[in-house]
């Protein structure tokens, strides 16, 4: 299994991640990886693992779900070593033009096939316990992914827009609603709008997407007959970041000794991945 990244992540790559607020890069974790986390995945949902968040969202009558999972790697070894030890890390390193990440947390999304249940559209930033432009999300195809198989979507250069749109989850969860924010639209019904550009790409397992916690994207529903969509979103920061524990945000595993506006080098929480250089 690789630790850095197959391909080398270009200029034109970093140039488009700070342009778009996101970039896919093609081919960058093995096929080692791929099946090693693939197997991993669906054994942690079949054995209903970990005892944070986890959410399954169905639309009445419907079999299939939406299975989503967070912080897997605080329980189980699989996930533990994909994030300590995959090219995540210096993929997110590169891209935020930083020398050193630390973990943040991971997500596990699981769409079975023929789930009508969309994901809203949002950005991550306002669900997060922090502030700053150095965070970075590396969304790992384990399948194959196209618009019929719920592909993300992006909406190009809303993170330079300066909104903090009120967080959604799939199940509407009540404890991340502000009703103070405003709310993200959907744009799925703006796809005619010539102000706005959207990017969103075929995938085979062992791309990556990595985006801006504050570019709006979402998706619609598996329409697949066949084919489960699964993915691992894992999360690093970099510098330019300080901790927010506003109300209707995450709740971590482990409550940080932070201040408020500090910058988060809790090495228990937040333990340094990759730095630069230097074997972790």
């Amino acid at each position: 299994m690789n630790r850095k990244p197959l391909k080398k992540i270009t200029d034109e790559d970093i140039a488009t991640y700070n342009e778009k607020g996101v970039v896919c890069l093609r081919q960058m974790f093995d096929k080692d990886w791929i099946e090693r986390m693939h197997a991993a995945s669906f054994d942690y949902m079949d054995q209903d693992k970990g005892n944070h968040r986890k959410r399954e969202a169905r639309i009445p009558g419907e079999d299939a779900r939406f299975y989503i999972n967070t912080f897997m790697s605080h329980y189980d070894d699989e996930f533990l070593d994909f994030r300590n030890t995959s090219p995540a890390a210096e993929i997110g390193a590169t891209l935020m033009g930083v020398d050193r990440v630390r973990y943040w947390y991971e997500q596990l999304f699981i769409k079975d096939a023929g789930t009508s249940a969309p994901t809203q559209w949002h950005h991550d930033l306002p669900f997060w316990p922090f502030l700053g432009e150095d965070l970075v999300s590396i969304w790992v195809a384990l399948t194959q992914v196209s618009d019929e198989t719920s592909g993300l979507q992006y909406v190009a250069g809303s993170h330079k827009w300066d909104k903090f749109y009120c967080p959604v989850t799939p199940d509407e969860d009540p404890a991340f609603t502000d009703l103070d924010m405003e709310t993200c639209p959907n744009f799925s019904d703006l796809k005619d709008d010539p102000d706005l550009e959207f990017l969103s790409w075929d995938m085979e397992p062992g791309d990556c997407i990595c985006h801006h916690p504050l570019t709006v994207h979402g998706a619609g529903a598996n329409a697949s007959p066949s084919t489960a969509r699964a993915a691992i979103s894992i999360r690093y920061l970099g510098n330019d970041v300080t901790w927010d524990p506003r109300p209707n945000v995450m709740k971590l595993p482990e409550a940080p000794d932070l201040k408020k506006g500090t910058f988060p080098n809790d090495d228990r929480v937040f333990p340094v991945i990759w730095e630069r250089g230097t074997a972790i």
